[in-house]
């Protein structure tokens, strides 16, 4: 069950506290008023308990894209389509998508407290960095929604990754596999039009790798992306149902550039 259906309005900020305990009480507090649905009256969450991560994930995804996506000061409208594609794939309830939405345009408010958000959302997740992984990949999806990444964009991505302590080369190797799951996607009925040698490239660079790669070392990465990427394991470590959908899709992507490489070879 979503953790999203175990409580509801104004409770958030009671649950979460601190800067997204606002945000999203905010987000919420106007559709549900204040009140406690499926738990007992006076139950708290403690830091790191599943609801508590789930809620400081949704809370800081959303907002935080909304901030990325005003960063070169407009927001594009392919960058709208990609927020709702997301929570198009996630297959929010009528509720959770007021509330994406509304989070997402109180990020692109100028007085949005960015670092203060991402500080917390760090000491709630942490001890979860697949899930701060999954964070960034959503942020990198959203400045790249209009095909081109922006100085701003970039400096705005990095201070994330500085408060996430992401190193600049796991950031750059995430960046370069969005873009090549991008392109790979992207085949579908064009694959004919697109020589095959640029399809078998983008697989490998799906993978993080080269087509010099050794085939055990395609092995190894693909083990490696399929882990942590699994939805079994995302959950465990706190993902919620919603954005289980979402890694899903991220597993299909790996598995199907590793089996373009091995019918290649």
């Amino acid at each position: 069950m979503s953790w999203f259906s175990t409580v509801v309005g104004g409770v958030f900020g009671f649950l979460l506290g601190g800067p997204l305990g606002a945000i999203l009480g905010a987000s919420v507090g106007h559709q549900f008023g204040k009140g406690l649905t499926g738990i007992e009256s006076g139950e708290t969450f403690n830091p790191g308990d599943q609801h508590r991560v789930q809620m400081a994930f949704f809370t800081a995804t959303f907002s935080v894209m909304g901030h990325i996506a005003k960063a070169d000061g407009r927001v594009s409208p392919e960058e709208i389509l990609l927020a709702n594609r997301i929570m198009n794939q996630m297959a929010l309830t009528s509720e959770m998508r007021a509330s994406a939405i509304n989070l997402f345009q109180q990020g692109k408010q100028a007085d949005f407290p960015l670092d203060a958000v991402l500080a917390q959302f760090y000491r709630e997740c942490s001890r979860r960095t697949d899930l701060l992984r999954k964070f960034l990949e959503i942020q990198l999806k959203e400045a790249f929604a209009d095909g081109i990444l922006t100085v701003s964009e970039e400096m705005l991505l990095l201070h994330i990754c500085s408060h996430l302590r992401i190193s600049r080369f796991d950031y750059e190797r995430l960046k370069i596999q969005l873009q090549a799951q991008q392109r790979f996607q992207g085949r579908g009925s064009y694959t004919r039009k697109t020589p095959q040698k640029t399809s078998l490239q983008d697989a490998y660079s799906v993978l993080g790798l080269t087509p010099s790669a050794s085939k055990a070392e395609v092995k190894r990465a693909y083990r490696r992306l399929m882990s942590q990427n699994h939805p079994d394991k995302l959950v465990a470590k706190g993902l919620s149902e919603e954005m289980m959908r979402l890694a899903k899709e991220k597993t299909q992507k790996i598995s199907k550039a590793y089996e373009t490489i091995q019918k290649a070879g």
